[in-house]
């Protein structure tokens, strides 16, 4: 399995904010559309940063309530690892668990095409498992 089918399931959309805007904006996206990350966009497409809840815990512990009002920027993880659409899902599975990231923009062709984020990937291998198990069973029983 790769990368492009959980696309096809979940969908392309990303949620992007730009690096000049505030923490707290950054935040009020996060909620409003639900996700963990949002992919940061800036003069040089296709992005130029990563910025997750993560980041905003870290500043919280940090520099306090004041971090609300930085820019993005100044939290923002700058060395984003990305994928391709043609990523298979055991090596994107291994590439999260190695570098301890949850959150992982596609990028085909210098287009941001889409995200996938930890629970895309275990959601991915659950309905694997299950359809193995399915056909198991089907085997089994058909003896």
């Amino acid at each position: 399995m790769q990368v492009r089918d959980i696309l096809t399931h979940k969908g392309r959309e990303v949620a992007t904010v730009s690096k000049e805007r505030t923490v707290s904006d950054g935040l009020r996206l996060l909620r409003e559309r639900g996700v963990g990350a949002l992919v940061v966009t800036g003069p040089t497409p296709p992005l130029v940063g990563i910025f997750s809840e993560r980041d905003v815990v870290r500043a919280l512990a940090l520099d306090g309530a004041g971090a609300l009002d930085a820019p993005i920027a100044d939290l923002m993880s700058t060395s984003v690892t990305t994928c391709t659409e043609a990523t298979t899902v055991d090596s994107l599975m291994a590439m999260m668990t190695d570098q301890r990231i949850r959150h992982v923009p596609v990028v085909d062709d210098g287009v941001l095409v889409g995200m996938i984020s930890i629970g895309d990937v275990v959601k991915c291998r659950v309905d694997e498992l299950e359809h193995e198990k399915r056909e198991l069973l089907d085997y089994v029983s058909a003896r």
